[in-house]
């Protein structure tokens, strides 16, 4: 078992660590994901599904493939 220190605690509310931990991951996720690329204008989940695609084979002078099977490979092999 972990024997932790209760010197080096400081009390805090949880009301402003809720608040201040939720801002911060929702900042993160904002930027790292739901904004597009200034590069290429891509977000990183159409980035993998284009990939994705490349893989398989996908091209406009090719048999289609069914979106299921694209998304299905995208998420097995790709989805963090």
């Amino acid at each position: 078992m972990v024997d932790f220190n209760r010197d080096n605690t400081l009390p805090r509310d949880i009301v402003d660590e809720m608040r201040e931990s939720y801002l911060n991951y929702s900042m993160s996720v904002i930027v790292s994901r739901a904004l597009p690329d200034v590069r290429d204008g891509l977000k990183p989940v159409h980035r993998r599904i284009l990939f994705g695609m490349s893989e398989l084979g996908s091209s406009w002078n090719r048999p289609y493939k069914k979106s299921a099977r694209i998304v299905g490979d995208v998420l097995g092999k790709y989805h963090p």
